[in-house]
């Protein structure tokens, strides 16, 4: 497995005193994701800082969300290239298509670089993100009791391995009905964890993911609850709060959005109808 954390030497400020020792990071490392047909020149696609392992899922639910990926059989190959890194992964990530042409992206439309804290900021405008919908949300399907919602964030955070260690790494979580975790990834940037989630799938051929829901440390802003309707997945949570973006798309796709889920409470801010008050 890649290693995502390394040991820096660092001084503890406590009071008046303080101390040399060592402390564990996060690993931050850009992924350039390239593209091309069997045979054909590979294309840069963009460039996203994040945290290295699950690459090959990183950059299928990247390409997946971005409407590039459009069926679980078109990749044919990953390929990791470039230098070996420290901990033996590499930064480059090559995808090998299947047809004889490359699927259409604007490039007008899209800056090359995006920082691990940013999903659509690689978008030059609202316009260029229109919604693509290759699932239709069921209304009513699946149902969650309260009392499993208030479970997650202690399962999820359980579940952390990376963040133990360095304090620094958001995570997303996929559960069930039942509240059962289905899968989990950490990343720098909680886009990125969630890309890997539904890269996974998409590797896996178990697209759409109909019957869960992703939880999400950090708050739920609009590229997750795109990212999520991508996937079909019929609800989102977060321990914080939503954007005004992420609500009005939730509302209109028919996902269930909830915020703040804390203890024993949390905000519904669409898709009620998902949820059973015990």
């Amino acid at each position: 497995m890649t290693i995502q954390s390394r040991d820096v030497a660092i001084v503890t400020v406590e009071g008046e005193e303080s101390r040399e020792r060592s402390d564990s990071v996060a690993i931050e490392e850009p992924l350039e994701i390239r593209v091309r047909t069997a045979g054909g020149a590979a294309v840069s696609v963009a460039i996203t800082m994040r945290t290295p392992g699950s690459d090959p899922d990183l950059a299928a639910g990247f390409l997946w969300g971005e409407g590039i990926l459009t069926g679980s059989s078109q990749v044919l190959s990953y390929e990791a290239g470039g230098p070996a890194q420290p901990g033996g992964f590499r930064n480059i990530i090559l995808l090998t298509l299947d047809g004889d042409e490359l699927p259409a992206m604007d490039d007008s439309a899209r800056r090359f670089y995006m920082t691990s804290s940013c999903g659509v900021c690689g978008k030059a405008s609202l316009e260029a993100i229109e919604s693509r919908r290759p699932f239709e949300l069921v209304r009513n399907v699946p149902v969650f009791n309260f009392g499993t919602i208030c479970t997650l964030p202690n399962k999820l955070r359980a579940a952390q391995e990376t963040f133990d260690r360095t304090g620094g790494l958001h995570a997303a979580g996929l559960f069930d009905e039942e509240g059962t975790l289905l899968g989990i990834r950490e990343d720098v940037g909680r886009h990125n964890a969630v890309d890997k989630l539904v890269g996974s799938a998409v590797r896996t051929k178990s697209l759409p993911l109909s019957r869960s829901l992703v939880f999400v440390s950090g708050r739920a802003s609009f590229e997750l609850v795109q990212k999520a309707v991508m996937a079909g997945i019929p609800a989102l949570a977060s321990v914080g709060a939503p954007s005004s973006l992420a609500v009005s798309l939730a509302r209109d796709a028919g996902l269930t959005l909830l915020g703040f889920v804390r203890g024993e409470r949390f905000n519904i801010y669409a898709g009620e109808d998902r949820i059973k008050q015990l």
